[in-house]
């Protein structure tokens, strides 16, 4: 058995229960870890809520870090002891029987408490700066709620491939934030018109990309802030679903419009490795920070949820196991 958080019912944070639950059954393929820490998503309140829909009951979670305990049938490359990162369902619980295949290696000098912190969102981050727009030298990137987990690491990222990055955020210590990452000029879109400024400061010609992870709130001055052929890279839905677009909206500039989804880029075990290898190298090497915000008990996962949906959070929350 296991201490795990059960969702038996969908609605609020009091729906996070502490239980104990049987320890999962390994199978084929798979590597059992004895978790440290898990990290939180915002799409782990979606679960909870309903929104997007899970067989009852289950356990939250998306991605966790620890130790391996045992090795399933045909698993090549890992062993018991390993320190490892890993995505997939069901982390918010002491153990996790998870598919090799998404499951990397920790450097050495990678904290665990890190390494939860990383893979979701850095892999997020790390696939749309080189598939979803190939970021170079020389380009001008306009990041949305760049002080946030995904947010910050993509202007990490973009300035680390050369580009000049223009930030959002909305309080002035998300600005002094965004800054301390490496954007080049901060919007505060609760004062200022997006579009407007970012004409200001390219000149008069727009941005190669926006990084939109925000939504249907932003979505229309991420379009308007593109110059001619300059990519729209809308990733997430923060402050709500980007409604119905209409195409012709795409033909002045004949701009680009992108909806990717992490898991279509590393949906092969090759893919996920290629990837998480980067990043961790990036990580190890100090070229890429990864920030967290607070740590919580797992027993305290309704806390969490409440820190994560007042957007308080500048970097990662994690529940310690």
């Amino acid at each position: 058995m296991m201490k795990a958080i059960q969702v038996a019912a969908t609605g609020g944070v009091d729906v996070l229960k502490i239980a104990t639950v049987a320890r999962p059954v390994l199978a084929a393929g798979q590597v059992l870890v004895k978790n440290a820490y898990s990290g939180l998503n915002y799409i782990d309140t979606y679960h909870r809520t309903g929104l997007y829909k899970l067989p009852l009951p289950f356990i939250p979670g998306r991605e966790g870090a620890g130790v391996i305990e045992a090795v399933g049938d045909g698993v090549k490359g890992l062993k018991v002891g390993d320190r490892v990162a890993w995505i997939g369902p069901g982390s918010y619980a002491e153990y996790t029987a998870v598919p090799a295949s998404k499951v990397q290696v920790v450097p050495d000098n990678v904290p665990l408490d890190t390494a939860a912190a990383s893979l979701l969102q850095g892999l997020t981050a790390l696939t749309l700066v080189k598939l979803g727009y190939a970021v170079k030298q020389g380009d001008w990137i306009l990041v949305h709620a760049a002080a946030g987990g995904t947010g910050g690491l993509l202007v990490q990222l973009a300035k680390h491939f050369g580009a000049k990055v223009i930030a959002t955020t909305s309080s002035d210590a998300k600005v002094a934030e965004a800054i301390r990452l490496g954007a080049d000029h901060v919007i505060r879109y609760d004062r200022e018109d997006i579009a407007q400024r970012v004409k200001e400061i390219t000149g008069g010609e727009g941005v190669h990309a926006v990084f939109d992870g925000v939504g249907k709130a932003t979505f229309d001055a991420s379009l308007a802030s593109l110059r001619r052929r300059g990519y729209m890279v809308s990733f997430g839905n923060a402050s709500g679903k980007v409604p119905d677009v209409d195409l012709l909206k795409l033909s002045k500039g004949n701009v680009y419009l992108l909806r990717p989804t992490l898991f279509e880029y590393i949906q092969t075990e090759d893919e996920f490795k290629t990837y998480a290898t980067e990043l961790f190298d990036l990580i190890k090497t100090q070229k890429l920070e990864l920030r967290i915000h607070k740590v919580f008990d797992l027993a305290n996962a309704a806390a969490a949820h409440e820190e994560l949906e007042s957007r308080k959070a500048v970097g990662k929350i994690l529940l310690k196991i």
